[in-house]
């Protein structure tokens, strides 16, 4: 019987996230979208057996250990998905936004699978009312609205450049030194504040915060839509935070931030101010 627990505190469990098996034998991007799809078909049904689970699944939300069965209580609407397929290590991002005004949701997940076949691990970054800049109907809007569409071969950025562009970003934060390969236009989605006015001179370099650290950093890389999806901790409260780029010729083009403020509303921050530059949860809220 497939169970819906829950991290197995073994070293056989923290080998098999490391090194999961399917990246030993290799995966195609059909397969991957596949296992992608499986977890929107799975919250759409509330039936975590809608994915193909290995025989221990191991799901933690928000950088602890938890239970399928905990989010799973009933079926829910996914307004959007945005899938981030990673045929190196055959892992899987997913981005859902789910509008249902009795709860809404906004979810960064990251999946692959186990040595035993099916899924094995699955992170969840879930955010709700009271998280960073929080506004589910907000990203959807403007997460639809983007162009995250397949990069012609010939322009594609490789692996490296891709994590290079997405480690500077991220360096910035504690770095001021650090040169960051920002694109012009440029637009920011943090929680549910969005930095882009549609204009051609739209920057993301609009101010992040000094001092934090932003640690344990977990990578899902797609080359084909120039994507990469990074899970960190995040400053002093190591927040669980994912930041979702997409690169273009070698610049940033789009940042997705999905931040948990734990039992701080805001992280501790007020309400996004359109008139002041962006930052983000700092080190010490």
């Amino acid at each position: 019987m497939k169970r819906l627990i829950i991290a197995a505190v073994s070293a056989f469990a923290a080998l098999s996230l490391a090194s999961p098996a399917s990246a030993q034998a290799g995966c195609t991007r059909e397969q991957l979208d596949t296992m992608a799809q499986s977890w929107v078909n799975a919250l759409e049904a509330g039936d975590p057996f809608k994915m193909e689970l290995g025989e221990w699944a191991d799901y933690r939300e928000n950088f602890k250990i938890g239970t399928l069965s905990g989010l799973f209580t009933k079926p829910r609407k996914v307004d959007f998905a945005r899938k981030v397929l990673d045929t190196t290590t055959c892992q899987v991002m997913i981005e859902t936004v789910m509008t249902d005004p009795e709860h809404p949701y906004v979810m960064a997940t990251q999946m692959g699978s186990g040595f035993n076949g099916g899924i094995g691990q699955i992170q969840n970054i879930v955010t709700d009312e009271g998280d960073w800049l929080f506004s589910a109907a907000n990203t959807l809007k403007y997460a639809k609205a983007e162009n995250w569409g397949v990069i012609p071969e010939a322009q594609r950025n490789t692996r490296a450049e891709l994590l290079a562009a997405a480690n500077a970003y991220l360096d910035l934060f504690d770095d001021k030194s650090v040169q960051v390969p920002w694109g012009t236009p440029c637009a920011r989605l943090e929680g549910g504040a969005y930095t882009g006015k549609g204009e051609p001179s739209d920057s993301c370099n609009v101010g992040v915060p000094s001092g934090i650290k932003m640690a344990d950093r977990v990578y899902v890389v797609d080359e084909t839509i120039g994507a990469v999806d990074v899970f960190l901790k995040m400053g002093d409260h190591m927040r669980p935070d994912s930041h979702l780029f997409r690169i273009e010729n070698g610049k940033i083009r789009y940042v997705h931030t999905v931040t948990n403020c734990g039992d701080q509303v805001n992280c501790g921050f007020p309400p996004f101010d359109p008139n002041k530059p962006m930052g983000a949860p700092k080190a010490g809220n």
